[in-house]
């Protein structure tokens, strides 16, 4: 149950600010700005998983010096920060009963993989939907998105809506920018 690896940003960040980007792409990154790769909006919500089994898990970070939550499923540890991203059960999530509405709304046979969980109790309702539902990152909406950072810029501030952008290349690759990389 891996399914989490921590996507780079298109472009550097500032050293000074690691909030910002600059306008140097992340060498990472390159294959964005030569044209490869599909660009999907990033929602904002919070990540869950569907594992093979028919568990769904939450992602959860924890700090350094914290405790780990019972049946946690560590992935990576950031060698920056020192979080560690990994997996909680969803029963014992802050999101449970959000995500078993989201489930109760729109009852399907969902394919293992990541989802995205949004609704009004989810930061904020920045998507704007009524009640909590579950986006399959595999069915993002995909966009038409410039390649260069000022026109970036431009397109993202004008979606105030939108967390941002997910470049996925054919070989499994991503990259990402966020609307408040510039914001």
């Amino acid at each position: 149950m891996t399914f989490m690896e921590k996507t780079p940003t298109l472009f550097q960040r500032d050293p000074e600010d690691r909030k910002r980007v600059l306008p140097e792409a992340n060498p990472e990154c390159q294959w964005v700005l030569d044209g490869e790769g599909v660009a999907t909006r990033k929602y904002d919500g919070t990540c869950v998983l569907l594992d093979t089994d028919g568990t769904w898990w939450a992602r959860r970070e924890v700090r350094p010096g914290r405790p780990r939550p019972p049946h946690y499923r560590p992935v990576v540890t950031d060698e920056n920060t020192g979080k560690t991203m990994g997996w909680e059960p969803i029963r014992q999530s802050a999101y449970a009963r959000y995500h078993a509405e989201a489930l109760a709304a729109a009852p399907a046979e969902r394919e293992p993989g990541t989802y995205e969980l949004i609704g009004e109790k989810i930061n904020g309702n920045p998507e704007g939907v009524r009640g909590h539902a579950l986006i399959a990152h595999a069915d993002a909406e995909r966009l038409d998105a410039p390649r260069e950072l000022e026109a970036l810029r431009a397109f993202l501030m004008s979606r105030p809506w939108s967390e941002g952008i997910v470049w996925h290349h054919p070989d499994g690759r991503k990259a990402k920018l966020k609307y408040r990389d510039f914001a």
